[in-house]
């Protein structure tokens, strides 16, 4: 019974949030030529991140996953804020994306990308058979022995 219990429980979508996406009613406060960042952060808060490139740009992003058992997460939506600020540290512009108007980027990826020789599964267990044969068939001995 507890075994059915589990596998339920265990086969069931999750939906999960991640991210900051500011209140509507104080981003809408926020008037390009006017405010400036100290202002910015009183409203919205820190951003998520900032760009590293061109004209400094905080970025508040927010995004719901949908996961069902061990197959990959969906990223079902979406929301990023983008304030940009000209040289003196004043508002330039403040932008709305959703999912459908760009790309999705993975900041962080779970694989490695490794060179060399590729190895089957057959090789990795069959791989290292004989290899530590020693001297004459004798027991390892450990240092101080």
């Amino acid at each position: 019974m507890l075994l059915v219990a589990f596998s339920t429980w265990s086969c069931q979508e999750r939906v999960s949030t991640h991210g900051y996406i500011p209140d509507p009613e104080a981003l809408s406060r926020i008037e390009p030529g006017v405010h400036n960042r100290l202002e910015v952060a009183q409203f919205l808060g820190s951003p998520s991140t900032t760009a590293m490139f061109g004209e400094e740009t905080w970025l508040y992003i927010t995004e719901r996953r949908r996961e069902f058992a061990f197959f990959k997460p969906e990223i079902v939506e979406q929301q990023v804020v983008a304030i940009a600020f000209d040289n003196a540290g004043v508002v330039d512009a403040v932008d709305e994306y959703l999912l459908a108007d760009g790309l999705l980027v993975d900041p962080v990826t779970r694989t490695t990308p490794t060179y060399g020789k590729q190895v089957g599964l057959m090789e990795q267990l069959l791989g290292n058979m004989g290899r530590f044969n020693n001297e004459g068939g004798k027991g390892v001995s450990l240092p101080g022995q």
